[in-house]
Order: C-alpha cells, then structure tokens, then sequence
C-alpha cells in the first residue's frame, strides 16, 4: 500500500475512488470485492502515513462511513474508505487547465465504449417498465429507476481518464472530483432534483458526440450546486423541521424551495365540501348578485354560457395562453355584470394574467400565471410587485395537474410569495385550474387546505361566484389583520395599556420571515404617539396555544432586573371582534379537515381531554372586524398542553388537531443585527454585552437556548435609549428549573448556531448557548467583509440543512485541530476579518478545551470569554481602521 501511494498518478486515482466507493458501498453494493482489492492495508498504517489534518479537513466524509459500520459486515474495509476520503486533502491541488485546452483533451481520451455499460443497464430498465428505448423515455422512469441509471453514468463517467485531465467545475481539483460529489449528493440527499441530470442522460443515452456529452456533464455539476443559505433570523430554527424560511435572502433555487416547502406544509387537506361557504359565505351581497349575474350570462342568442356547452369562448384545448386570456376577459365581463348589484365598485382590483414575465420582488425569478391584483389599470405588459398581488392563480392544460408534485405545489409557492412582501397577511386565497376544473385554496400558518373541485364549465355559477368573491371580498376577507389601520398617511395600532389607550404608529418593518407554515415571525418598528424619539419593536408571531407565552417570560425577566436583554413593554393574544385570533377556529372557521377527500386518520393525534387555554385574563386586547362565521359545530378540541416549551414535533404539526394563535409582543429596546456593527472593535464590544446579558439571564434563572446572529442587537445611536448591546427573542427560552425537572432532552436553536452537543441530543445548558456565541463570531467573519457587507452564498451555508449528526461532524472537524482552524480560517474569514483570527482561535480554546468539547459545567467561561474579547479590543491590527 505504501509503494501503491507513492505513486502520484496512482495515489490521485485511489484518492479519487474514495468519495465513489462509499456511495457504492451503501447504495450498489457491488464494490465491496474492489474496495478488498484495491485498499488491502491495515487501517493504522495508513493513518501514519498522513498528517492529522487532512483527516480534521475530511472528518465531515468519515461522518456517514462511521454509520455505516453498524449496518456492515466488513467495517475494516470502511475504514480504509474513510482514512482515504480524509487524506484527499493531502494531495496537491491540479492546477487548472486552460479553457482552450478542453477540445483537445476530449478529442485525444475519446469516451468510445466507456458508456455501453451505462447504456445496457437502460436498455435493461426500459424493458421492465414497458417503455421504448429512446432518451425521452427518461422522463417515463420512475424515481428508483431513474435514480439507479443516474448512478450507473456516474461511475462509468468518473472511470474515463478524460475526466481526470477536465478542469473542476468550481473549486475543485477536477471534473472527476465534482462527478464524485455529485454522484454523493445524488444518493445522501433525499431531496436531490433528478431534473438537473436529465439532459445527461439523454445525452448519453443518445450517443452524442463527446463534446456534447461532457458539456452536459459541466452543466450537470453546476446546477446540483447546493443552494446558497440565509444568514437571518429566519435560519432554520428546531430541527424538527424543515422550513423555507431558510432560504430568506437566498438566491432561492426553485429546486430547493420546493422540496423544503413540501415538508413545511405537511398534508394538503384537499376535496372540504364546506370551504366554499366558510370563505366566501360572509361577503355581503354575493350568493345573490352571483345568481342574478349567472342567469345573465345564460341570456341572449349568443350567451356566455351554455347548459350543454359551457362557457363560450372556452378553448377546447385549454391551452394555457388562450386559457389566461379567455379567463381575464370572461372577468371583466362579470364584473361589469355585478356593478348593479354592489354599492363599492369591483374595478378596484382586476385579474392579471402574465405568465412569462417575472413577478418583482422575488430574489429569484418567479412566474405567476394569473392573479387578481389591487391596481385597476395594470395590463398584461404591466410591472407588478408580489407586495400587489391579492390572490395568486395557477394554470395547467392537462387534468392530471391537479396533484401535489404540480399545480398544489405551485400555488404553494406563489402563496409563500406574497405571504412574505405583504406584512399583515394572516392568510392567502388562491386558485388553481387544471384542464377545466378549478380548486380554491387557502394558506395559512398551519398549511393548506382546498376546496372541491369544480368542472366550470358545467358547474358555471360556482364559477361565477369565485370570480365575484375575488373581486368584492373586503381585506379582512382577503386575510389581511384588521388591528392594522390607516389613517392620515400612518399604519398604527391601539393597545389598552395600565387602564389607557395607546396609539403605537408604524415607522418600518424590521423582519418578515419568508414561509407559510410556522411561527413566521414579523417585526417592525414604532413608536408610541407623540414620542417618536422612544423607539419600540412590534413581534407578531403564530405559536403553538400550549407553548408558553414569550410575552410573559419576558415581563418576569425584566422584572428581574436582567441586562442586556430586551426589555418588556407589552403583550398580548391579537383579538379580532372579541375573539382570539388562531388558525382553526378564527381563519379556518373550524373547518373539519376530516371531511377532506385525502384526509387519513392516521394523520391525526390520539385526542386529548384537556384543552390549552389562549386567552389572558386581565389583558385587553386589539378589536377590529368581524369573526369569520363558521359551516362546522363540534369541531375537535385543541391538542394537550405539552410538558415542554418545545414546538411539537413532526408527527404532531402535520396533525389536524394543531392550531397556532397570533399573538403580540412588545419591546421597549430597538437596536440592529450585531453583524451591521460599524467597526470590530464595535463587533467585539456588542459580543461581550451580549454575553454579559445571558449571564444575567442565567442568573436569573433562564436559557435562551437560540442564539444567533440576528437575536444578538447592538445599538450605536446616542439617543437611542436602549440598551448599548442585548440579546432579543425569548421564544424558545426556558426557565432553567423547569427544565431539570422535567428532565426532557430538547433540540432548539437556529440550526448553523447549534452546538455540537445540542446537535447530538444533549441536555441543552448555558454552555451550550456560549458555545453558540463562538459560531457566530465564526459564521459572521466568514460571511461578512465589513458592517453588514454579506459577501453571498459560500460553502458553509450548507450548515443549514445538513441532518443533526453530519453537521456535529463538520464543526468538530472545525475546531479540532488549532493548526488546522487557522489553515482553515486563514482560507475562510473575509479580508475585513482577517485580523481577528488569533482572538477567534483564543476562543476555539477556550471553548473548546485541548480541541474537544468541554466536560462539565463551568461557569467560569463567562469571564473568560469575555476577557478575550475585550483583550481583542486593543489590538492594534483590529483597531485599525475602525
């Protein structure tokens, strides 16, 4: 083995098998005679051979092989695939080859029947799923086969010695490194899109010349990059689920967004034979005005509608243009039918079908077929913002569309859109049509939920009464919050605060988090009437009725004296017409989700006997509006309360007996994200006070157990009253004594922040929550080169979606090492921060002691930590320029 390695040519290839022998090792399960063949060596040996590292820089790849161990019957065997996968980073790096060079190595390493293999094993899969043997037949495979066939062109690509001697994609050492990490990804992650890889292999498939081919695979490559990753509040929080407010300020790779937001919503509770009446059955005037305007439309020689023939000028086809077209005009024409019937004219919002053109407001480029929008002259060539678009519309010419994967998924996500630029949305309305059958959909903070679908072109009047609902339903019905009002060019709401009215004006959203499921947060910012020189911060957010309140923990914690924390002014559960605002029983207006048509009972939690309270007594509350009246009497109860302040877990979100209820935080303490610091030396100070806060809040008896970038605020206006630097958002805190009493392990936090130990199930302490501390100054010197400067995506973000034990893996392999972390960080931290590499390494130390996790509790760390910081302060290389 020795005399094998120090061959450079040789060495390169086993290093480049290493990555691909694990994926066959789990996933083909044909390699176990190569790996004894080629790699025969005691693990020890080859451990000596190599300094400690490279194995430190590839701990993350030993991560799934260590796994896999327990499952395989030769765990020598993976060891040796481990210690290789580690030790690539031992090989020199490859350097690039020239662009003009690529035609020449393609011509002289031909692939000739490198591919035949490839090409047996689809012929072989074609003949058992009775399809013809031609590339579209790719798009007929189904996802095992397909999955399969994508393996099989992988390895036979990463054999061919052209795709050792092709340059890297990115920053690879070759086009073979990144085949490996693709052919990784493609069978690790159950959320990989096969659509990137389809043009390969049809290419392949088809015998295209080469050039073509590994264009293909260039393109292949760079489209499975992983999705660049939010550095916001809106991080993914408790891994118990995925949510697509991780993607918050990402480039949002549609791929992704897709796949989280499946997971977000849970089951679609599809086919509820009351939804029209609970969401339509309050706007005045509409069932009559819709059967006077429908009879009308069945009038004349030439009517609009048909008993036999349904709607005139319906394409036959439903071809999608012609379809948008037809529906846009056909609304027109009802509104103008409707203005006799309805005081308010209906022009003041119109439809609005634009399918090829990017909605604004997008950070990636999202089309909306048709909607109905709130701007009386937009026109088909009009720039429309999604903050414009009251209810968004998905159109499809086939039938079969009406499913999840497609036009479900689709509206979703058009939903999400407009729940994230439009702040005071509680809910969206939208619609999809398939063919000639339409849906109504509704999206709210526990997921989705449709109507039964209709053939509008037998079931006209149902038609006509959607149409009109659209355009005639107030902003209440629409989903906005009534507790917002306008008047006299200000936003404000009104609070009963220590027996008096308050009047708090809007001065500017802070924070909207981008996802439809979820506590989705928002924040802005205000201030109470007359004093515009005190500012306040507004949280509204849906929780969990059994969680505890945020706003009561917090008073107590103010109460206590604690520092540095964001201080309590107010709180309350939101009221709309005397009622508390939730989502089962205000929204949905106790809607029966088991009366949908793919509702499971085992999707359902066993029932529970005891009902969790969401109203305070002693607390007045916003009142505006109207409760939505409600098809269903003898809903079930509300779920349990819960002996955790833990969100619930999977199994209990996607369950119907879940509600969340709005509720309403304010705070007397207004600052920025500690990442817009103007200065380092600014950074270091804010960390410290930070710190300083979650020591008095330990003192008092509390865990904040999420702290990240964005709960971590400093404040450098002079006149700004608030703290200098404090810690916000308690919402996943908990009283330390209640936690020990119930003895429940607990994962909460914001995923790229977790600790190692959090991650792996421990108990959660505040040396976790220091520990936390480190990967934030961590993150922010990697994402940041200079105040609030994001530099975009890098290949840390991967940190937010990676599963619990892998990441545990990837930060140990960080901070193992001290030669390693600085070799690391020297590559990773910006120009900006370059300067603070010895003090972050002083705190690696500190935190994690002889370059493992700490043992025990030790208080201790508090002062210790903060010495480094203020030490770091008077550095002349990290005071410079501040």
């Amino acid at each position: 083995m020795a005399q094998l390695l120090n061959d450079d040519i040789l060495r390169y290839e086993i290093l480049s098998y290493a990555p691909l022998l694990v994926s066959q090792v789990q996933f083909v399960g044909r390699s176990k005679a190569k790996i004894t063949e080629l790699h025969r060596a005691e693990p020890d040996s080859v451990r000596k051979m190599f300094s400690g590292d490279g194995i430190d820089e590839f701990q993350h790849e030993a991560s799934h092989v260590f796994r896999l161990q327990r499952a395989m019957a030769d765990p020598d065997s993976l060891m040796e695939i481990t210690l290789l996968a580690a030790l690539e980073n031992q090989v020199d790096r490859i350097p690039p080859v020239m662009a003009d060079q690529l035609s020449k190595i393609i011509e002289e390493n031909p692939i000739g029947k490198g591919l035949d293999a490839f090409r047996a094993s689809f012929s072989s899969i074609c003949k058992g799923a009775s399809v013809s043997y031609t590339p579209d037949a790719v798009e007929r495979l189904g996802q095992e086969d397909l999955q399969n066939l994508a393996i099989d062109l992988l390895l036979a690509l990463q054999i061919l010695l052209a795709s050792r001697l092709l340059c890297s994609s990115g920053r690879g050492k070759n086009l073979r490194g990144d085949l490996s990490r693709l052919t990784f990804a493609l069978v690790s992650d159950d959320y990989f899109d096969l659509d990137c890889i389809k043009p390969l292999l049809k290419s392949a498939i088809a015998n295209d010349n080469d050039a073509l081919i590994w264009k293909e695979v260039y393109n292949a490559v760079t489209k499975s990059t992983p999705p660049p990753q939010p550095i916001t509040s809106s991080l993914q929080q408790t891994p118990w689920l995925r949510n697509t407010s991780s993607f918050a300020n990402s480039s949002e790779h549609r791929k992704y967004v897709d796949a989280v937001l499946k997971e977000e919503l849970g089951p679609l509770y599809v086919g509820l034979r009351d939804f029209h009446e609970t969401f339509f059955g309050g706007v005045a005037g509409l069932e009559t005005a819709s059967e006077a305007v429908f009879k009308k439309c069945m009038q004349g020689n030439n009517p609009l509608f048909r008993v036999e023939g349904g709607w005139r000028g319906w394409p036959e086809d439903a071809d999608q243009d012609c379809v948008l077209g037809w529906f846009a005009d056909l609304s027109e024409k009802l509104a103008t039918f409707a203005e006799d019937y309805r005081s308010i004219p209906t022009h003041q919002r119109r439809p609005l079908a634009q399918p090829n053109k990017p909605i604004q407001g997008s950070t990636a480029e999202r089309k909306l077929d048709i909607g109905f929008v709130d701007n009386p002259k937009a026109r088909k060539d009009s720039k429309c913002h999604w903050s414009h678009i009251l209810i968004p519309g998905e159109l499809k010419s086939n039938p079969a569309a009406d499913s999840l994967d497609k036009a479900w998924l689709d509206i979703g996500t058009y939903a999400r859109k407009v729940l994230a630029t439009q702040d005071t949305r509680r809910f969206i309305l939208g619609f999809t049509i398939c063919g000639s059958f339409m849906r109504i959909w509704e999206f709210d903070r526990l997921g989705g939920l449709a109507s039964e679908r209709f053939d509008i072109s037998e079931n006209g009047l149902r038609f006509v009464s959607t149409v009109l609902g659209f355009l005639w339903m107030n902003e209440e019905e629409l989903g906005f919050d009534p507790t917002f009002i306008t008047a006299n060019g200000q936003r404000f709401i009104e609070i009963e605060r220590n027996g008096s009215k308050e009047r708090l004006i809007i001065d500017k959203v802070i924070q909207r988090t981008h996802c439809i499921a979820g506590r989705a947060a928002t924040c802005w910012k205000a201030h109470c009437e007359g004093q515009p020189q005190i500012p306040l911060v507004i949280k509204d957010s849906w929780q969990y009725p059994e969680r505890n309140e945020e706003g009561e923990l917090l008073r107590e914690v103010t109460s206590k004296g604690v520092i540095n924390m964001a201080r309590y002014y107010y709180h309350e559960t939101v009221q709309i017409h005397g009622t508390d605002d939730d989502v089962r029983n205000n929204i949905r207006g106790r809607l029966d989700v088991t009366s949908a048509t793919d509702y499971r009972p085992e999707q359902l939690a066993p029932p529970s006997s005891t009902t969790a309270s969401t109203s305070q007594k002693g607390r007045s509350s916003s009142k505006a509006g109207q409760k939505r009246s409600s098809s269903q009497t003898g809903a079930r109860l509300p779920p349990s309360k819960r002996p955790c302040s833990e969100s619930p877990t999977k199994t209990d979100r996607s369950s119907a007996l879940s509600n969340r209820v709005h509720r309403r935080i304010i705070l007397r303490d207004y600052g920025k994200p500690i990442y817009e610091a103007s200065s380092r030396v600014a950074l270091l100070s804010a960390l410290e006070g930070c710190i300083e806060g979650h020591e008095s809040l330990h003192k008092a008896g509390f865990l904040h157990r999420d702290i990240s970038i964005n709960n971590l605020m400093i404040n450098e206006d002079k006149k700004n009253p608030s703290w200098p630097s404090f810690l916000i958002d308690l919402d996943l805190a908990i009283k330390e004594e209640r936690q020990t009493a119930l003895g429940a392990i607990e994962k909460t936090g914001t995923r790229a922040f977790m600790a190692v130990g959090v991650l792996l199930g421990e108990q959660h302490s505040f040396m976790h929550d220091l520990e936390s501390f480190f990967w934030v100054l961590f993150w922010i010197c990697i994402h940041y080169n200079g105040p609030g400067k994001d530099i975009g995506p890098t290949t840390f973000d991967s940190w937010n979606y990676r599963d619990d034990d892998y990441l545990a893996d990837l930060k140990k392999g960080q901070v193992l090492n001290e030669r390693g972390f600085i070799k690391r960080a020297e590559k990773n931290f910006t120009t900006y921060y370059q300067p603070l590499i010895p003090w972050v390494n002083r705190l690696r130390r500190k935190v994690f002691p002889s370059g493992d996790r700490w043992e025990g509790l030790s208080p201790d760390l508090y002062s210790d930590m903060k010495t480094i910081l203020r030490e770091a302060r008077k550095d002349l290389k990290v005071m410079a320029g501040r």
